[in-house]
């Protein structure tokens, strides 16, 4: 499923349960895409709840955080070196965004 992640792992990425975000969807707060019976959330739509998650002002400072990127996730983002990124990190799971 190109840009659009299943609902178990958005769950994971916000630190939330699955009925949390069943709850959330039938509140409006998020809209899901169905598919086969499976519920998708597009990647641009997970962004968004996590920056509306995140502490304002609260931010790793002057640390230097090194990730492993895949190739695809690279060419998709459009990244070269030298680039900034922003990485989102909760629990096991990081989302890397480009900074243009």
């Amino acid at each position: 499923m190109d840009n659009a992640i299943r609902i178990g792992a958005v769950a994971t990425a916000l630190g939330v349960s699955v009925e949390t975000l069943r709850r959330w969807e039938r509140k409006g707060l998020v809209q899901f895409e169905r598919r086969g019976g499976d519920r998708w959330l597009p990647v641009a739509e997970l962004k968004r709840l996590l920056r509306e998650r995140q502490s304002p002002g609260h931010t790793s400072g002057p640390f230097r955080i090194v990730s492993l990127v895949t190739r695809e996730a690279v060419e998709e983002l459009g990244l070269k070196p030298g680039d900034q990124a922003t990485a989102v990190v909760k629990s096991t799971t990081v989302i890397v965004e480009s900074g243009h």
